[in-house]
C-alpha cells in the first residue's frame, strides 16, 4: 500500500499547481502562507459552527458528516501551508514523531524545558 500521507501531499500539490496556473496566481512564499493561514482559520471557524459552540443557542446534535467535511477542509489548507513552507510528507511525519516524543517526555517530567515537572501533592 502506498504511503497515505505522501499520497495526500502529492494530490494537494497537484491541485495547488492547477489552481495557481489556471488562475494565474503568483504570490511569494510569505503571502501564500498568510493566505493559507487565513483560509485555515476560516475553516476552523466552520468546524466550530458544526460543533455547535454557541452555548447561548438551543442545542442541536452534531451532524458527523458535516463536521468531518469541515475537518477535511482544514486538512487541505494545512497540507497546502506545509507545501508552501517547504515541508513535505516525510518532514511532517518526522517532525511529528520528534515533537510527540518531547510531549511525552514533558508530561513524564523527563524534559529540560521548565514548567513540565510532575506535580507534587502536598498534604
Amino acid at each position: 500500500m502506498d504511503d497515505r500521507l505522501q499520497t495526500i501531499f502529492a494530490w494537494q500539490e497537484k491541485f495547488n499547481q492547477m489552481v495557481r496556473t489556471e488562475r494565474q496566481l503568483n504570490f511569494d512564499q510569505s503571502t501564500w502562507i498568510q493566505k493559507m493561514g487565513m483560509a485555515l482559520l476560516v475553516e476552523l471557524g466552520e468546524v466550530m459552527e458544526e460543533a455547535r459552540y454557541k452555548w447561548w443557542k438551543n442545542p442541536k446534535p452534531i451532524e458527523p458528516a458535516k463536521l468531518h467535511e469541515e475537518l477535511v477542509d482544514v486538512f487541505h489548507f494545512f497540507v497546502s501551508m506545509c507545501l508552501d513552507a517547504g515541508l513535505d510528507a516525510e518532514g511532517l511525519y518526522q517532525g511529528y514523531l520528534a515533537k510527540n516524543r518531547e510531549n511525552f517526555d514533558r508530561q513524564q517530567g523527563h524534559s529540560s524545558k521548565p514548567g513540565y515537572a510532575p506535580h507534587e501533592i502536598s498534604e
